[in-house]
């Protein structure tokens, strides 16, 4: 597949342009284990097992630890796992980019976004643009900014706390608040319900939402990042408030991360977030699929 080999070299360029990045800027370049005993439980998201242990959904908890050790910037390029994922844009096994920042908060990840989308478009010689699926993309500027409550008023048509309540909020977010995301601008979607945000910290003037956003390009969501929680007892609580979730639902309830909750109280006010590598390259290539700028599929193995 000659469109793929391109791609693959286009991913190999956006790759080395995010680690220059990262190093530019006095980040530490991390390795942490892909196999451990417990992932942050999410309640959508089912890890997949690996004999006694479990491959990690993300290196969050790993890395989350190492804030808590005195590593004030560090970020990681890793393979992550989630089972039954299979779509237009997901696949089982994904790369992921994630950073974290101490004695920082979301807003610094908002900067870093911009910065560093301008950073790889530049570097793949898209610093004037790109066309994404017909629409034409300006990586390079800056991003508009919406909070989850406006968005949901201006788009959906209902109030944010209202959505939650009678459980349309995810759906209302896919149908209608994504695709009017879809503009020419890179897009923040910022201040998400304290309740779709489990690690996240609480916002100090409004307890309803949380210091969560989401990163979109040309509709496509990016990034997910947060100012961190780290209160060990609020986090617990919330592990466990997920937990009870997944059983209610029908899902087995997952391990705690024990280690990391007798750390967290180490962990300076921080702030963290996790990129799709994969979809960063579906968008510099105007790949529809992500099977496009993969190696191998699932199904090719």
């Amino acid at each position: 597949m000659p469109y793929r080999k391109k791609n693959l070299f286009l991913r190999a360029t956006v790759l080395q342009s995010i680690r220059n990045f990262f190093s530019l800027r006095g980040f530490l370049e991390v390795e942490t284990p892909l196999r451990i005993p417990a992932n942050a439980p999410e309640e959508f998201i089912d890890p997949l097992a690996s004999e006694n242990m479990f491959l990690q959904t993300s290196p969050e908890i790993c890395m989350k630890r190492l804030l808590c050790r005195g590593y004030e910037r560090i970020f990681q390029l890793s393979h992550c796992w989630r089972s039954d994922e299979r779509g237009r844009r997901h696949v089982p096994e994904f790369t992921m980019l994630e950073w974290y920042r101490s004695n920082s908060d979301y807003r610094d990840l908002m900067q870093d976004c911009q910065d560093l989308l301008k950073w790889v478009a530049e570097a793949c010689g898209a610093g004037n643009g790109i066309i994404y699926q017909g629409q034409s993309i300006d990586l390079c500027a800056s991003a508009d900014r919406i909070t989850v409550s406006q968005a949901f008023l201006h788009y959906g048509g209902i109030d944010m706390q209202a959505a939650v309540a009678d459980a349309s909020f995810d759906e209302i977010m896919v149908t209608r608040i994504e695709p009017a995301l879809a503009g020419n601008v890179p897009v923040i979607l910022m201040d998400y319900p304290a309740e779709m945000a489990a690690l996240a910290r609480i916002k100090p003037e409004d307890a309803r939402v949380a210091e969560r956003f989401e990163l979109y390009v040309g509709g496509l969501e990016l990034a997910n990042g947060f100012s961190e929680l780290n209160d060990p007892r609020e986090q617990l609580s919330r592990f466990v408030e997920t937990n009870k979730k997944r059983q209610q639902a029908g899902s087995p309830a997952l391990p705690l991360p024990s280690p990391f909750l007798e750390e967290l109280s180490a962990m300076p006010p921080s702030a963290g977030i996790a990129l799709g590598v994969d979809r960063l390259v579906m968008l510099l290539a105007d790949a529809e699929r992500i099977d496009d700028v993969v190696a191998f599929t699932p199904e090719e193995l």
